[in-house]
């Protein structure tokens, strides 16, 4: 039972129920009578919320990831490698850390590790396998031990298993009787098909013994199947399998680094497919990486868009809140109309993008495949739990727009009513804020010159933001200062329409640089996105095309035979010949003083005639030294390693190995041939599968050069001579990813600035209605006013694109000298793009509104009465 309460708790709590009722009143009023100044925040808070809810799923399926289990779906365990190298190192006034960086080249078993899970109770079975690459009918194919099979399990679908040593089992292209060549580590011999096999096509399955041969790696294993025993559990059959590898000290295979533990692996469920599809893990964990910066680039711009909308559209109302104010009401009524306002079209707009969510992350997912940029084998969940995850970004984005409105009214609700209803001037603390914030990101972009690789892009990328905002809070000025530019040539060639539309932006200047933030920001941010790569792939272009000398290459996807560079350079007519192949080395760095990993793509390259096909543009010792334990170091990475010729670097090759080979020539054109040269025999020797052989050849002076091509077609069987071959580039592995995912993401900003350009510009022109009207009524015409609009919309775009362009041009000029030693690139397509878009967009927001204004003969008129 409640107690009675007196009357001035009943008369309080009735004022209370009174305010809200005004509170609630007061939203619904102007949320009817506001609609299309609504109508561009509902459309930045349902794009926010998408994109929001898009990153979120793709960040999620990308943390659920993992390789495609197949080889080995029938096995309970898998034992293998540690295919993951790490660096520890102790930042500055801070614990120390560990850096972890996935291997993509085969981490190998010792061979002793077989007795010791056969030995394991409850193992029924441990089968050992091995993986290596055939050529078949000059195409690359996988060989293993037709004993392997059983571990996915494929099945005999013809024939019987191999029982010799020169007898195969296939997954298609031959029947049982048929006499094929292949050819394993250059050498051919000839087998019998006795089966054909389910499973993969391009597979090849030997006799055991055969296979371990040809495997080429004696005493050791690439992985080892583990059947379990009926009744044994997995969970119980992997503490036993590693607490007896743990006791028997196994470890895997290649000296490590110190620090860097290499313990055999035991893996389970999902963790069976890393060993077969070793480039998913890496992959995957560089994929969260760009997603995460990404996402937090496009939340900081939508913050920013979704900011400038709520306030334009609260601006445009300031006298009718100072109104407000001057007839009673108080500051929280006045906050709690406006959140309530808000929080109405935000709900709306928010469920709208979050059921467009999963849309855009099927759109996404489906743009990575169909561009390749995603590798094989990697499998990207998305479970039914996780599809409400964006309507948790949807709730966020309502605290978004409401935060945005309690800032944008909180000056309407503090000050007096007679002080709300005048327009503030741009005081001097928000002068002072935005040059400090263009001199922080200057210093920002200074610092990017003396960095390299990731720190510079961060760099860079800060210098872009910080300026950004220092525009944005100095667009007056800006304005301004604009103006004195334009004005003069505005008032000489523009007629009574440019005179008008010079005094407008001159007497305008906060309303105009309400109007250039937009601009600025899709201008600088689409700019320094599209640029700092498009900078790296033309300057590594055009080194490729300098370094290339060759005029011919011998190719063969399936392997070269054995001795064919000896061969090739017997050919008559030939003047050098240079085998290459690609690879990766991971270098362990401090940044900062926080440890890092980075995998490096290299070359790996026979010295002899180097010169004379591949031109590195050696400015310090010789490459003609290059042999295993020694390597070429790119100018930019020989200056950050402090290397020389006669010193030495660390370096771990692809599978983890350690090694610190001496230095014999510093080079120049490391953006196409990638920071390290090595030895072509010591980076096969850590490579899993080294993928089809090329040779560069070059003709001697003189020769014919297509006699010479037939005459290394005669000496290669099985190969293909290209004429004029494409320069060597080496690439990152996730080159393709990138692209698409940052062309994903300026589209994105994009959209966001058009729709922040759009909105501002129409409301400040539906703000100017009664101007325009009481222009008419002075006696300007519609044709000089329609004038005036034009000129002022192309004020605004190229003031808008200038300061843009200047904004994106600092951090890209540190950026460029940095990482190319060049200017910045952006191609002219992309260019010309964002100036159409800048212009069609501020035209539209411009003219489009006004028409109301202009319709008829007389102001006020209807068109039918005009």
């Amino acid at each position: 039972m409640s107690l009675p309460r007196s009357k001035g708790e009943q008369g309080g709590a009735g004022a209370e129920r009174g305010g809200v009722r005004v509170t609630a009143l007061l939203a619904s009023r102007a949320a009817r009578t506001h609609r299309k100044a609504w109508a561009a925040v509902f459309a930045a808070l349902a794009l926010t919320s998408l994109l929001l809810g898009s990153f979120v799923l793709a960040l999620a399926s990308a943390g659920l990831g993992h390789a495609r289990v197949e080889r080995y779906a029938a096995a309970d365990l898998v034992v293998t490698g540690d295919q993951e190298t790490r660096f520890t190192a102790k930042p500055w006034g801070s614990d120390p850390q560990t850096a972890r960086a996935g291997l993509t080249e085969r981490v190998r078993v010792p061979g002793g590790a077989l007795g010791v899970v056969r030995k394991v109770p409850g193992v029924r079975e441990a089968v050992a396998d091995e993986v290596f690459q055939v050529g078949r009918a000059g195409e690359a194919v996988t060989g293993r031990a037709w004993d392997a099979a059983r571990l996915a399990p494929y099945e005999l679908r013809d024939g019987r298993a191999p029982r010799a040593a020169d007898e195969i089992v296939v997954g298609g292209g031959a029947r049982p009787g048929e006499r094929i060549t292949l050819r394993v580590s250059g050498a051919d011999a000839a087998y019998t098909v006795v089966g054909t096999a389910d499973g993969p096509r391009a597979a090849v399955y030997f006799e055991a013994a055969e296979a371990r041969r040809l495997a080429g790696h004696p005493g050791t294993l690439d992985a080892i199947g583990v059947l379990a025993e009926p009744g044994v559990g997995t969970d119980a059959l992997y503490s036993r399998v590693r607490h007896a590898l743990d006791a028997a000290g196994i470890h895997s295979v290649g000296r490590r680094a110190d620090g860097d533990s290499a313990k055999v692996r035991v893996l389970t469920g999902n963790g069976r497919g890393g060993p077969e599809f070793l480039a998913v893990a890496p992959a995957r964990a560089g994929m969260l990486e760009l997603l995460a910066s990404v996402a937090a680039t496009v939340v900081l711009i939508a913050l920013l868009v979704v900011s400038s909308t709520v306030v334009q559209a609260l601006r445009q109302r300031s006298h009718e809140l100072g109104l407000l104010r001057a007839v009673g009401a108080m500051p929280r009524q006045l906050r709690g109309a406006v959140g309530r306002e808000v929080g109405r079209v935000a709900a709306f707009a928010s469920l709208l993008g979050a059921a467009a969510a999963l849309p855009a992350y099927a759109g996404l997912r489906g743009l990575l495949e169909a561009r390749g940029a995603l590798p094989p084998g990697l499998e990207l969940p998305l479970p039914p739990w996780l599809w409400p995850a964006p309507l948790v970004t949807a709730g966020i984005t309502v605290l978004i727009a409401r935060a945005a409105a309690w800032i944008a009214c909180a000056r309407a609700a503090k000050l007096r009513p007679a002080e709300a209803l005048r327009e503030p001037a741009p005081g001097t603390p928000r002068r002072i804020t935005g040059l400090v914030l263009l001199a922080l990101g200057a210093g920002s972009a200074g610092t990017a010159v003396l960095q390299s690789g990731q720190a510079a892009a961060m760099a860079a990328g800060t210098a872009a933001v910080t300026m950004v905002i220092g525009c944005a809070l100095l667009g007056p000025w800006i304005a301004t200062g604009a103006m004195r530019v334009l004005g003069a040539p505005l008032r000489r060639f523009g007629g009574p329409g440019g005179r008008l539309a010079a005094a407008n932006c001159t007497a305008s200047a906060t309303r105009l640089g309400a109007a250039l933030t937009p601009i600025i920001l899709v201008t600088a941010f689409a700019a320094v996105q599209l640029a700092g790569g498009a900078t790296l792939t033309h300057a590594g272009q055009g080194q490729a095309r300098e370094a290339m000398r060759a005029d011919l290459a011998v190719r063969a996807d399936g392997g070269l035979p054995g001795g064919a560079v000896e061969r090739i350079r017997d050919v008559p007519g030939v003047r050098a010949a240079t085998d290459v192949v690609h690879g990766t080395v991971v270098l362990a760095r401090r940044e900062a003083g926080e440890p890092r990993l980075d995998r490096l793509p290299v070359l790996g390259v026979t010295p002899k005639g180097l010169p004379h096909t591949l031109d590195s543009g050696v400015r310090d010792g010789s490459l003609r030294a290059l042999r295993p334990g020694t390597v070429a170091v790119g100018g930019d990475r020989a200056r950050s390693l402090d290397a020389r010729p006669g010193s030495t670097v660390t370096l771990r090759f692809g599978d983890g190995t350690e090694a610190k080979p001496r230095v014999v020539a510093v080079y120049e054109r490391s953006l196409a041939l990638g920071d390290f040269l090595l030895s072509r025999d010591e980076l096969l020797a850590h490579t899993t599968m080294p993928g089809p052989g090329r040779v560069l050849v070059t003709v001697a002076p003189g020769a014919d050069r297509a006699a010479v091509a037939r005459a290394l077609a005669a000496a290669v069987p099985g190969a293909r001579v290209e004429q004029d071959p494409a320069p060597i580039q080496v690439e990152p592995e996730d080159q393709t990813l990138v692209e698409v995912v940052t062309v994903a993401a300026v589209s994105a900003i994009g959209a966001f600035t058009v729709i922040a350009v759009l909105s501002t510009l129409s409301l400040i022109t539906i703000g100017r209605r009664p101007e325009l009207r009481l222009l008419r009524l002075a006696g300007a015409g519609r044709r000089q006013l329609r004038r005036m609009l034009r000129l002022e919309a192309a004020a605004t775009a190229v003031t808008g694109l200038a300061v843009g362009a200047a904004v994106a041009s600092v951090p890209l000029l540190a950026f460029s000298v940095a990482m190319a030693r060049t200017v910045p690139y952006l191609p002219p397509v992309q260019g010309l793009v964002i100036v159409a878009v800048v212009a069609v967009t501020a035209a539209a927001g411009t003219l489009a509104p006004s028409w109301a204004a202009l319709r008829g003969r007389y102001p006020g008129a209807s068109p039918s009465g005009g």
